[in-house]
């Protein structure tokens, strides 16, 4: 069998340009987009364990909670109606990142920012205030659609915007302000849920407003990508933004490039045909199976209901939430570590090291619960040492993920489409993520009821299987211009047979040639 992967080493051309202030800031700012998924994901799962809430919104649940005597722990919060209420959002934002995907490429990276900030704003606007349910279930449609425009163009602006030695680690500024959002929502449940009088369910939905005006004011002043820019037709502004960016006079290879890469995208009548094309059939893959494989590792399932899980494990309201909290500062810490070692250890490693990490603990978790719950969900007295190991290892699972599958599931998707189907494969890939984070929210707590413990073992199979695929079918695109990334599937033992006519401009490929390693 030939190698498991072969890879280009450094890409196939080097670019003139330095890491300057402006770029660094530039993507500090447009990485904040990830604030509002991050903040949503964070404060809906503290938010639906609010008695208040439940009390006004969703009467029945709390009623069946509150007379609920029955010691099994594994189906106290079975709801649908609950979960539809967090989980509607992503439906919502897989609907607006197709939309996203023609503004994305007509008028450009920011407007898709713009919309996704005034979106977002509007629907926490309209929770915050929110009397009855249908005005809650509105104003997640409006975030939803936030989210899927945001989702769909930040990180595409991040990977055109970086100079490619460093994309990866500033890409994952996106994944980084995403789990910034999640330690404020964690934080700020645990400080509302203490406000007498029980409406601080309020301020944790109506907080959504500050991240998304954060996003709206930073797409205003932030420069287009030169990509986008020669996309359309502003070759001159462009190159004069590109000497800006990189830092240098002599950008000419790097425009070039830019410009035949724009050239050859024009003559793409129907991206979304054309990405069912044989010499796309490895992007195509990518754009469905890495934000699949993103989603069933389970860390939504943390994120999403961490207050609700260790609720379950035994810790009472405020420790759940508290937990919760700790878990956000792991994800946080982790992702550092990943824009550390992205452009240094590379992606697969990480990938594969993370994986690893994730499956181990899984297995632990599963067995630590199991244990002590059984199938009966009756934990009986639980130790306090118990708990907290328990809650360990679910964080030693967090950072896996924060490491591995959370910074990559957006970057690696967002540098390796040609320009010609990068907006439509982008727009995939937000899609497949929204409806298998959509799917999982949905039918966790129905699983945790009928899976019991087995639930974490589910996750723990999907995992072994991801880890598996990135083995043998992900090549590495580490230190690789964004416009070459095409060489990376030309000498790939596998996907070289379906790309053979993918074209790189300036012929990259000639250039890598004589610069190949296997592993």
């Amino acid at each position: 069998m030939p190698a498991v992967g072969i890879v280009p080493v450094g890409g196939g051309t080097e670019y003139p340009g330095k890491l300057t202030l402006y770029v660094l800031i530039t993507c500090m700012v447009a990485g904040m987009g990830g604030l509002i998924f991050g903040y949503d994901i964070g404060i809906s799962g503290g938010v639906t364990t609010m008695p208040s809430f439940l009390k006004k919104f969703f009467l029945s649940i709390y009623e069946k909670q509150q007379n609920d005597n029955s010691k099994n722990q594994y189906c106290k919060y079975n709801s649908e109606t609950l979960t539809l209420f967090t989980s509607s959002l992503y439906l919502a934002a897989l609907l607006a990142s197709l939309v996203a995907s023609t503004v994305t490429r007509k008028f450009g990276r920011k407007l898709s920012m713009l919309f996704g900030g005034l979106l977002f704003f509007a629907g926490a606007l309209i929770n915050g205030f929110a009397k009855a349910v249908w005005m809650l279930i509105v104003g997640r449609i409006l975030l939803g659609f936030g989210v899927g425009f945001a989702n769909q163009s930040v990180p595409l602006y991040l990977s055109e915007m970086a100079p490619y030695k460093y994309r990866g680690s500033l890409n994952i500024g996106f994944q980084l302000s995403i789990t910034i959002g999640i330690l404020v929502a964690n934080v700020l449940n645990y400080f509302f849920a203490k406000i007498k009088g029980g409406w601080g369910w309020r301020l944790s939905l109506g907080g959504a407003m500050v991240p998304a005006l954060i996003i709206t004011v930073g797409s205003l002043v932030l420069p287009d990508t030169p990509n986008s820019m020669i996309e359309r037709g502003q070759t001159t502004e462009a190159k004069e933004k590109l000497r800006k960016i990189r830092g240098v006079d002599n950008v000419d290879q790097e425009f070039n490039d830019l410009v035949a890469a724009s050239k050859s995208s024009k003559l793409v009548e129907h991206p979304w045909t054309n990405l069912l094309q044989r010499k796309y059939r490895p992007h195509l893959t990518m754009a469905i199976l890495i934000p699949f494989f993103q989603q069933l590792t389970g860390i939504n399932v943390i994120m999403f209901y961490a207050p609700v899980l260790f609720n379950t494990i035994g810790f009472k309201n405020d420790a759940s939430l508290m937990s919760a909290v700790i878990t956000g500062v792991v994800n946080v810490a982790a992702t550092l570590v990943s824009i550390y070692g992205v452009d240094k250890w590379g992606r697969r490693f990480l990938f594969l090291e993370g994986g690893a990490q994730m499956l181990i603990c899984q297995a632990i978790v599963a067995a630590c619960i199991g244990a002590k719950f059984g199938t009966d969900g009756d934990p009986g007295n639980l130790p306090k040492w118990y708990a907290i190991v328990v809650v360990l290892f679910i964080c030693i699972y967090v950072a896996g993920f924060a490491w591995s599958w959370g910074p990559l599931g957006w970057l690696v998707p967002s540098e390796i489409f040609p320009l010609e189907i990068r907006s439509a494969a982008q727009s995939i890939n937000v899609s497949v993520n929204m409806l298998f984070t959509f799917v999982v929210a949905q039918i966790f707590l129905q699983m945790l009821c009928h899976l019991k413990f087995g639930l974490f073992l589910f996750f723990a199979f999907f995992v072994l299987m991801m880890s598996i695929f990135v083995y043998f079918f992900l090549p590495e695109t580490k230190n690789i211009p964004i416009e070459e990334v095409a060489l990376v599937w030309k000498s790939h033992w596998y996907w070289s047979r379906f790309v053979q006519d993918l074209e790189v401009p300036n012929g990259g490929l000639e250039m890598g040639r004589g610069n190949i390693k296997t592993f």
